[in-house]
C-alpha cells in the first residue's frame, strides 16, 4: 500500500464510478448551486460517463439536492430585485446555465411588466442623480448604456430618461 492511500489521502479514487460521480457531485454542489444541466456539464468534465452522471442527477432529482425550478426562481429573484436586471438579461443567464423553458417561463412569470419597469426607473434615477453637473447629453448617454448593459430596452430606456429630464426642468 502506497503512503498516499495509508494517510487516506483526498486524491485516492473509489473503485466504483457511481461514488466517484457522486463525491464530486457533492463536491460541485457544495460550492455553488447548479442546475441540472451545468451539474451534468461539471460531472462529464472530469471524467465521469454521461450515462452515470445522468443517475446521479436523476438519484439527486429525487431526493431534493437538485430542484432546477426551485433554483431558477431564486436566481430570478435575486437577480431582479438586488441587481435591477431585466426578464430578458435573466432569461438568458438561465438559458446560459441549461435550465429547461419550462421552468424559465414560470420562474420569470414572478415579474411583471410593471415591476420591471419599476426596477428600471429607480435604476434611471439613481444614476441620473449622480451624473449631476455634466450636461445632458453626457448623462443620457450613460444613463441608457446602463440600462441597456442590465438588459432593458431602448425604448423604454429612452422614455425613463425623457421623464429624469421633465423632472430637471420642472425643479421637481
Amino acid at each position: 500500500m502506497s503512503p498516499r492511500a495509508r494517510s487516506g489521502s483526498a486524491t485516492t479514487t473509489p473503485a466504483d464510478p457511481a461514488e466517484h460521480a457522486r463525491e464530486i457531485a457533492l463536491r460541485l454542489l457544495t460550492h455553488s448551486a447548479r442546475s441540472s444541466a451545468q451539474l451534468r456539464e461539471g460531472l462529464v468534465s472530469r471524467d465521469v460517463d454521461p450515462e452515470v452522471a445522468d443517475e446521479v442527477i436523476a438519484r439527486y432529482r429525487e431526493v431534493g439536492l437538485l430542484d432546477d425550478a426551485a433554483l431558477s426562481a431564486s436566481i430570478v429573484r435575486t437577480r431582479h430585485r438586488e441587481r435591477g436586471r431585466s426578464r430578458r438579461a435573466i432569461e438568458q443567464e438561465l438559458r446560459r446555465k441549461g435550465f429547461e423553458a419550462g421552468h424559465i417561463e414560470d420562474a420569470l412569470d414572478q415579474i411583471s411588466s410593471d415591476d420591471e419597469r419599476d426596477a428600471a426607473r429607480i435604476l434611471a434615477a439613481k444614476r441620473w442623480e449622480s451624473l449631476e453637473g455634466l450636461e445632458d447629453q453626457v448623462k443620457v448617454r450613460r444613463v441608457v448604456g446602463m440600462l441597456g448593459r442590465r438588459g432593458y430596452g431602448p425604448s423604454l430606456a429612452y422614455g425613463l430618461v425623457q421623464e429624469l429630464q421633465r423632472a430637471d426642468r420642472s425643479g421637481t
